[in-house]
């Protein structure tokens, strides 16, 4: 194509050179590089750009051409309209966990102890803390765990970046852990079978231990079943999120194992099961 001067014209180039993409993931590289918002992208086609602005969008469309994710690219994401540092061995936020967060929080009460279990990039906590904060409730003692040293790391970076006082342990599900009053967590939940419809970007990219569940999905349900109330304090609660296919399975796991849990479904914005809390009657 003619020489790039505009962002119409970037815009092109990058459909051209990584066609195989998708647009919202170029829009998205493009607008965060360029610092404009969404709106902004779409009404500044017209946005004259410098050598240098042409130079760094060039380097990031080859990359996201050979199929690494955004996010990776930018070195960031965003969840709960935080910035949240990522890189590659680490799972990017999903926007589908904001709606977990948004149900835990309603929940939160000053002086408990909370646990963002399987953390990750700390997102949960990030968004738990800073919100909390927002709405007055004090005196809150966050713990957040992970299996791999590359998520803890992230994590306290993360942390670090938005001032919140974490207590981070590495542990594999509850194991080793303390007592709390609410435990949160994403954790891994895609059949193994579900592997053939995914996005590549995703498989090629993100951590497989993040993702994975097991041949049905419930492997991390049926180990945290059996830990949790050694880990929780009297009438202490968690919240899941899960695959939307696997509520079934869960609601027999959870009636057999935890009778003595209020067990509480709730289904996202999407309409779909993909969320669901137990609080302890004890």
């Amino acid at each position: 194509m003619s020489k790039i001067v505009t962002l119409s014209d970037l815009r092109i180039w990058s459909s051209e050179t990584a066609p195989d993409e998708r647009p919202e993931d170029i829009a998205f590289l493009l607008a965060e590089r360029l610092g404009l918002s969404p709106s902004e992208f779409q009404l500044k086609q017209d946005l004259q750009l410098t050598t240098e602005q042409i130079a760094q969008a060039k380097k990031d469309i080859t990359k996201l051409a050979k199929g690494i994710s955004p996010q990776y690219i930018l070195g960031y994401s965003w969840f709960y309209g935080y910035k949240i540092m990522v890189q590659r061995g680490v799972l990017i936020p999903r926007f589908e966990t904001e709606e977990l967060v948004s149900w835990a929080l309603a929940h939160l009460a000053n002086e408990q102890t909370i646990l963002d279990l399987g953390t990750g990039s700390g997102c949960i906590t990030v968004a738990l803390a800073k919100q909390a904060e927002e709405k007055g409730i004090s005196n809150l003692n966050f713990y957040a765990s992970d299996v791999t040293d590359a998520a803890l790391r992230i994590s306290e970076e993360n942390f670090l970046l938005h001032d919140i006082d974490v207590t981070v342990r590495k542990a594999n599900i509850l194991i080793g852990l303390e007592k709390f009053d609410v435990i949160v967590s994403n954790p891994p939940y895609i059949k193994e079978t579900e592997k053939d419809v995914m996005d590549q970007n995703v498989l090629q990219n993100e951590p497989k231990e993040a993702l994975f569940g097991g041949k049905d999905g419930i492997v991390f349900y049926q180990k945290f079943v059996k830990q949790v109330r050694q880990h929780l304090n009297p009438g202490g609660r968690f919240f899941l999120e899960f695959g939307f296919s696997e509520k079934k399975q869960l609601e027999e796991l959870f009636a057999k194992e935890l009778p003595d849990f209020t067990i509480e479904f709730k289904n996202d914005l999407a309409n779909k099961p993909r969320m669901v809390s137990g609080k302890w009657n004890k």
